[in-house]
């Protein structure tokens, strides 16, 4: 597949790959909490939003890098249908953490739009704001086409130009001429979002590299290819006003506890809704009792995954093995739980076993 984004720019996915080099020690690398505002059984989404915001704060108390949230649609186990919405309230009740989106589906949206929107968080927030987008309809297709207005607007093959405008837009030209020579995301910016390419396919991993965007593998999609898109994000990657090396995040799903006991007893709930989701069902967290004695939890358990579970030690051994194997700048939590008490810890032992000192954020 090729595609191209400028006069000089081309895409093209290849499978030809080598084992990356680790570039960063696990010390150095950063910690960042993605959270995708799930549904406990019985809870309203208010609930749920509300959970968010609780642990966005306590992220911002502990340290963490960047609090981002995602974009899902008639989803009945997700609540955020609009991350530009919810992060307007997060930026509000924190105080140094960035606030991002993990990200916003950009077919599903004109990027003028999603310019303005941003342009204005920024504007409310300076320096605080990220702009992690994807390409991905965060949906099924009935849901895409009626976001789209149209079942004939489904692909995604004017992504990397509306990428383009979006950059431009926001202060990153990188055409000669473009829907930023007439219209304004802001009338008077004096700073600008940082911009992310999120994905979890060596499209997105080369698109960022040409680009010299810092990029977002998605590892806990559970789909593999991991090592084979940072590797190619790194061939691919050309310095730009942005960035003058790769700068590269990893999402994982991570529970940390004090027990392996207790690890194992909060994460059953979210292996659970992992099966339903490979099987076509989008459940709602149970609770840790319900999940134990539910028949489908041997299947659940069983299921190949790259989650990290456990007692904190465990834990942090885990993901330094992923640093070292995908030499990450950056990693990216995602904590799936039934207790917002058991999330509040996880981050809470991550925080002070991970010692993340000396890494810069992307260049903005």
């Amino acid at each position: 597949m090729t595609v191209t984004v400028t006069e000089t720019v081309t895409v093209t996915v290849t499978d030809d790959v080598t084992k990356p080099e680790p570039e960063t020690e696990p010390e150095s690398v950063r910690l960042s909490i993605l959270d995708l505002t799930v549904l406990n059984d019985g809870q309203s989404s208010g609930d749920a939003l509300q959970t968010t915001a609780a642990l966005a704060r306590r992220a911002d108390e502990l340290g963490y890098t960047r609090f981002w949230v995602a974009e899902h649609h008639n989803m009945s186990s997700v609540a955020c249908t609009a991350p530009t919405v919810l992060m307007a309230h997060l930026a509000a009740i924190t105080t140094t953490i960035r606030i991002g989106s993990g990200g916003v589906m950009l077919p599903n949206h004109a990027p003028l739009v999603v310019a303005e929107q941003f342009a204005l968080l920024e504007s409310l927030h300076p320096g605080r704001i990220d702009v992690g987008i994807g390409r991905a309809p965060g949906t099924d297709q009935l849901t895409a086409a009626a976001l789209r207005r149209s079942p004939d607007s489904l692909g995604a093959e004017d992504f990397p130009h509306d990428l383009i405008d979006l950059m431009g837009l926001l202060g990153d030209p990188r055409r000669d001429t473009g829907l930023w020579d007439r219209f304004r995301a802001t009338p008077a910016a004096t700073s600008a979002p940082a911009v992310f390419l999120l994905g979890s396919s060596g499209f997105s991993a080369q698109l960022a590299g040409h680009l010299g965007l810092p990029f977002a593998f998605a590892h806990h999609f559970d789909m593999g290819g991991t090592l084979q898109a940072t590797e190619l994000y790194r061939q691919h990657f050309r310095p730009s006003i942005v960035l003058d090396q790769p700068y590269l995040i990893v999402t994982a799903n991570v529970l940390a506890a004090d027990t392996k006991e207790q690890a194992d007893w909060h994460s059953a709930p979210g292996r659970l809704t992992a099966l339903g989701r490979r099987t076509g069902r989008f459940i709602r967290l149970p609770s840790p009792h319900d999940a134990s004695i539910h028949p489908d939890l041997d299947q659940a358990n069983r299921l190949p995954t790259s989650r990290v579970v456990g007692e904190i030690s465990t834990v942090v051994a885990e993901l330094r093995n992923l640093v070292s194997r995908t030499g990450a700048n950056e990693l990216m939590v995602t904590s799936v739980a039934y207790d917002l008490s058991a999330r509040i810890r996880s981050i809470e032992l991550l925080a002070e076993h991970w010692q993340a000192h000396s890494a810069a954020p992307p260049p903005r």
